[in-house]
């Protein structure tokens, strides 16, 4: 089997810092003192495929686009073009002998796989560079129609490392993603969505349908994303009664984390992160920093609140990095809430964060809040 894989190298750095994601910010992003989390989540898919299909060919772009993660996973990979000899310059990022990295690069690599007859293009990053590369995909192959002989085209499949998942192309974790490239049977077509990223950051999610196409199809490939809809008035006052004034809480992005915020007459930052603390807001949409700055200022245990991705059902991973294995260290107690409606579309929870040990300790059966009596509980895997 023949596997082409790009990685974007800057993807995923805006999350821990608080941007929400790094389209046009990433020199912000580098002043807040981001870091690179997709080479990681690279090597970690990388080392799955290789332990599942050892015999895999490889073929990478050079340096961060993934010629060094297929090296550290033991693949001696093939380089198909050099990172930054794309003309096209846009927001980029640069590889380890200081060229740059743009989007047309992972699109110029996507082209080579393709005229070297890969099974398989396998990137790593976030719904931006989905688009990148079903972008080529469609050029080369042509969009979705419907007919038969379509699933004849080359699948593409996500290793999740960007700030914004929207997209059902991606696998659940980095691993997954290895082994699913590796024993895949046949292939589905999926959506592939990008949202405003400036309209993120101002609370307003704004998704758009860029492309289906086809994608590897296993159980550990994630739902596509679905709001669920439902009351969560009852959950919200129920939680705000059982407060306890002595703890700091942190609340969590979305919806039902927000009506308890305002229960508790907090003005919720929809797609960040706020604590509170006795009746006080110790800071409003805080990245990872401004959280551990907080926390090592004040003597109190510490919960954070949390609600599931609807139709994916992350609970850590997506959409609140700032949320990292340095605060949840910090934390005795995690409370996950939910409507019923949400939870009725989720089989089990899932965590990402990076850090296996984490991952291992907030996985097992956790009981979710989902009204003001009542709770579900529901596994996390």
């Amino acid at each position: 089997m023949d596997v082409g894989v790009v990685v974007n190298p800057i993807a995923g750095m805006g999350g821990r810092v608080g941007l929400k994601g790094t389209d046009g910010k990433l020199e912000e992003a580098r002043e807040r003192g981001a870091q690179p989390r997709a080479p990681a989540r690279a090597r970690d898919a990388l080392e799955s495929l290789r332990r599942h299909a050892p015999d895999c060919t490889l073929y990478t772009a050079a340096d961060t686009m993934g010629e060094e993660a297929a090296r550290d996973a033991g693949f001696e990979p093939k380089v198909v073009t050099a990172a930054g000899d794309a003309a096209t310059r846009e927001e980029s990022a640069s590889t380890s002998d200081g060229a740059e990295t743009t989007a047309e690069d992972t699109r110029a690599a996507v082209r080579a796989f393709l005229e070297a007859g890969v099974d398989l293009v396998l990137f790593v990053g976030g719904d931006g560079t989905a688009v990148d590369v079903a972008g080529v995909l469609e050029a080369v192959e042509g969009e979705h129609t419907g007919d038969e002989n379509e699933h004849e085209r080359t699948p593409m499949l996500g290793v999740p490392a960007g700030v914004k998942i929207y997209s059902s192309v991606f696998a659940v974790t980095p691993a997954d993603a290895g082994r699913v490239a590796a024993e895949f049977e046949r292939i589905e077509f999926r959506e592939v969505n990008d949202i405003d990223e400036d309209a993120y950051r101002e609370g307003e999610v704004r998704s758009e349908l860029r492309a289906i196409v086809p994608v590897p199809v296993a159980p550990a490939l994630q739902s596509s994303k679905q709001l669920a809809s439902g009351s969560v008035d009852s959950l919200a006052s129920g939680f705000a009664r059982e407060i306890d004034s002595d703890r700091i809480y942190i609340f969590g992005p979305g919806s039902t984390v927000g009506a308890i915020e305002s229960e508790l007459e907090i003005e919720p930052s929809p797609l960040g992160i706020d604590i509170w603390h006795d009746g006080d807001v110790l800071a409003r949409d805080a990245a990872e920093a401004d959280i551990l700055e907080v926390l090592a200022d004040r003597d109190a245990d510490v919960t954070v609140v949390v609600s599931p991705i609807g139709g994916q059902g992350f609970i850590f991973g997506r959409g609140n990095h700032q949320l990292s294995p340095a605060v949840l260290e910090q934390a005795d107690d995690i409370q996950v809430v939910a409507s019923e409606t949400k939870l009725d579309g989720i089989d089990a929870l899932h965590v990402d964060t990076d850090d296996a040990t984490i991952d291992d300790e907030l996985r097992g059966w956790i009981r979710v809040r989902t009204g003001r009596f009542t709770t579900r509980l529901i596994q996390v895997v």
